[in-house]
């Protein structure tokens, strides 16, 4: 009776049967095509570097071809938007960074919500906004420029990359803590930022370690203080903000993968270890480190603690900077 039955059941729906009786894992293998990464800055900056440097390491790992797509423009919203509305199949990723932070309090309508619309992957790595002075300013450590700028108020000024970004935050930061009423200096991005204050026409600058290094080791800029909690291995003799008087002051620039929020949590968590390993490898590591960034990693739950941690900070900054929503 059972053979006859068989018989008479036709090939397709016995496979199909069979099929269905399988594992998903068996049905399907991720990725079997080309992973984009949506970077929502132009190419050459550190964020594109990471996504470059983290996607190439990724696709020998997948064994499939892992791009960088650029989306720069409107404070980071139009490339943030386009990743968090993406189909979430592990087929779109993310490189966020601190602007996903800062843009939840920063806008009064951001067109994405980090936290809702977001799967954090992993923290890939940290910078350090640095606090450097043109040389004819008369203070050689923190501790001399807060008494300056305490006994001159609002005649001392900073410059950073633009309005809303991880550098004026920094500043916004350091006058929160410090007390200091320090005018804020805002540029379309960090070179001509960089330019003035070299040529003395701002007296301080806040920027990443990149960007500034050639310049501190010629001596055309001064090192103040750097932002992390730790001195940087890439600068080992700047003291931080926090060593120089001003407690538990941090600021960092940091890109992470992230992934649309439905994207499945096999992938999100194999996408996690795959990097995690990544970022563990020595060759990626003096990479990073000579670039001014040092390599985390870390779990899925590290970084989401982390983003909301940043989140809350930020927001606090704002606040007290009197920042309207833009």
């Amino acid at each position: 009776m059972i053979l006859i039955i068989l018989r008479t059941i036709p090939a397709a729906a016995v496979a199909a049967a069979l099929l269905a009786a399988l594992p998903a894992a068996a049905q399907t293998t991720y990725p079997s095509r080309t992973v984009r990464v949506i970077v929502p800055y132009a190419a050459g900056g550190n964020t594109d570097i990471t996504a470059r440097a983290v996607g190439s390491k990724l696709g020998e790992a997948f064994r499939q071809q892992v791009i960088v797509d650029n989306r720069p423009g409107g404070g980071t919203n139009i490339g943030s938007e386009l990743a968090a509305k993406a189909a979430p199949d592990g087929y779109t990723l993310f490189m966020g960074g601190a602007s996903n932070a800062i843009n939840m309090t920063l806008y009064a309508k951001p067109p994405y919500d980090t936290l809702r619309d977001f799967a954090p992957v992993i923290l890939c790595v940290k910078g350090a906004n640095v606090l450097s002075a043109h040389p004819s300013l008369p203070v050689k450590n923190l501790r001399e420029l807060i008494a300056l700028a305490k006994a001159r108020p609002g005649q001392l000024n900073f410059a950073s990359s633009g309005l809303g970004s991880s550098n004026q935050m920094a500043g916004e930061l350091f006058k929160m803590m410090a007390g200091l009423n320090i005018v804020h200096v805002p540029y379309k991005g960090n070179a001509p930022a960089l330019t003035d204050t070299i040529a003395g026409n701002v007296e301080m600058l806040f920027s990443g370690v990149p960007a500034l290094l050639p310049h501190l080791q010629s001596g055309r800029l001064r090192a103040i203080a750097i932002g992390s909690l730790k001195r940087f291995t890439a600068l080992p003799a700047v003291p931080t903000f926090d060593e120089s008087g001003v407690k538990g002051y941090e600021t960092s620039t940091w890109f992470g993968l992230m992934a649309p929020v439905k994207t499945p949590k096999d992938i999100v968590a194999r996408l996690n270890a795959e990097v995690d390993k990544i970022l563990k490898s020595p060759d990626l590591q003096t990479r990073f480190v000579h670039d001014g960034l040092e390599p985390i990693g870390g779990s899925q739950e590290d970084f989401d603690k982390f983003i909301r941690a940043e989140i809350s900070k930020y927001a606090k900054v704002i606040k007290a900077a009197g920042l309207k929503p833009l």
